[in-house]
């Protein structure tokens, strides 16, 4: 399924060490920048409990709620990129 993809590539950044900000772009367009790992949050699922499908980002001026289902990609930021 493309959110579990979707979502195993988002917490794989979000676990790399050193954190490396990344950008969430929508199939709308939108692009939502990740700058720290708390700027963003969702259920994973654990002990039988079905993962979120929803994801919500806290960043900035920016409140949004989406679907894993809803992004077209994920990437990480060019070091000149600003947040």
């Amino acid at each position: 399924m493309r959110t579990d993809a979707v979502r195993g590539q988002i917490q794989e950044l979000l676990r790399a060490k050193p954190f490396q900000p990344f950008v969430i772009v929508l199939e709308s367009g939108d692009r939502i920048p990740i700058g720290h790992p708390e700027n963003i949050a969702f259920d994973p699922g654990s002990n039988g409990v079905k993962p979120s499908e929803d994801f919500y980002v806290l960043t900035g001026r920016l409140r949004m709620y989406s679907t894993f289902d809803a992004v077209a990609s994920v990437a990480l930021l060019d070091r000149g990129e600003s947040l």
